[in-house]
């Protein structure tokens, strides 16, 4: 791959972990937030009905799920950054083959080609 495709690939690497660990910092403060707020007793927080609670457990729940996702994307991110240093970044994992540029625009941390993601998909 060239110099140059390996630049912008870096790049958009980086650019992409800096926003996802934007969005999971402020993930984590708004959560860390609420849950101060209802410890603390802050009766505006609190909600007023059975199903408020439950409301309020459930998105509690779905944004510690979403805050898990995006740190295994961010983990996927660091192990590409570190295949572009150590000159092995666009190369399939499985079968060694070249990923396409397509395929790396499109997710740039991708480890494999289409076709071993799929035939993994598929097992």
């Amino acid at each position: 791959m060239k110099k140059a495709d390996i630049k912008i690939y870096r790049e958009q690497l980086l650019t992409l972990r800096a926003r996802l660990r934007g969005d999971v910092s402020q993930m984590a403060d708004a959560t860390l937030k609420k849950s101060r707020s209802e410890a603390n007793g802050d009766l505006s927080s609190m909600p007023n009905h059975m199903a408020d609670l439950g409301s309020d457990n459930f998105e509690q729940e779905f944004t510690l799920s979403l805050m898990e996702s995006e740190e295994g994307t961010l983990d996927r991110i660091e192990a590409a950054l570190e295949r572009v240093e150590d000159g092995t970044y666009g190369q399939c994992e499985q079968c060694g083959a070249k990923i396409p540029k397509t395929r790396l625009k499109a997710i740039p941390y991708a480890i494999m080609c289409v076709k071993c993601a799929t035939q993994m998909e598929q097992d």
